[in-house]
């Protein structure tokens, strides 16, 4: 849906507003070769004691995954403090995370402060809170920082949550509903898009097209719509549509 990148290696594609100084959300696109590192985020009152805007809560929707491909959500079992800092040193935090397989289609909820990776060989779509501020607890040898007193301080020392997820062949309308962001993958059958209109919208069509006044969105790119600008759907869409809060 991208196009030729003309042999690039392209790891994400961020869609950003030039005229916002400060929009409280972001879409993106993540497109892995290789495991990405182990990683956690803090939640907003943990963000502003460090002099940060806000945190970091974030959900996954899977567009393409390799055979074999997953996703490192929580841990395998409990543990303490002092256990995850051992883990992450001695390099066996990666086996004791909880490896999900996934296919297209799945969807994950990612609150802030679950220990988390993405795996080798995806391309999803990621809704977030646009903070950046990442923890990292282990990275595969690879010579970048890591910030194990921060990343631990923040940490679900737990598995993850199975009601945070869905599979391919039980998704709902509404993907996520608040406190923080709320996602819905609609088509143009349903009608909570029209329910939404008076608030801003970041609308990612998934296939077909989405419109808003003079601009059109098609497979692999983002609108962000003002509230109580009109929207249409072509008879073939399926969107990917984010708002602040609850719904």
């Amino acid at each position: 849906m991208f196009g030729d990148t003309d042999g690039r290696r392209i790891g994400e594609i961020w869609f950003e507003e030039t005229t916002a100084t400060d929009l409280p959300l972001l879409l993106k696109y993540i497109f892995t070769s290789e495991k990405l590192s182990v990683q956690v985020h803090p939640n907003d009152d943990e963000a502003r004691s460090r002099g940060l805007i806000r945190g970091k809560t974030e959900c996954w929707y899977i567009l393409e995954a390799e055979p074999g491909a997953t996703l490192g959500l929580g841990l395998r079992e409990p543990m303490s403090s002092a256990e995850l800092r051992r883990a992450a040193l001695d390099g066996s935090l990666d086996l004791l995370m909880n490896w999900v397989p996934v296919g297209a289609g799945d969807f994950f909820y990612v609150p802030a402060g679950t220990i988390h990776a993405i795996g080798a060989g995806i391309t999803l779509v990621e809704f977030q809170q646009n903070a950046d501020v990442t923890y990292r607890l282990f990275d595969y040898g690879r010579p970048r920082e890591l910030h194990l007193d921060d990343a631990i301080a923040v940490s679900k020392l737990a598995p993850y949550a199975r009601q945070n997820s869905r599979t391919s062949d039980e998704l709902d309308v509404v993907l996520v509903n608040g406190p923080i962001f709320s996602l819905m993958r609609l088509s143009p059958e349903t009608d909570i898009l029209a329910s939404i209109a008076g608030r801003r919208r970041w609308l990612a069509p998934l296939e077909g097209s989405v419109r808003a006044g003079i601009d059109n969105a098609t497979a692999g790119e983002c609108l962000l719509v003002d509230a109580n600008v009109q929207v249409e759907l072509s008879a073939s869409a399926v969107i990917l549509a984010g708002v602040e809060g609850s719904l």
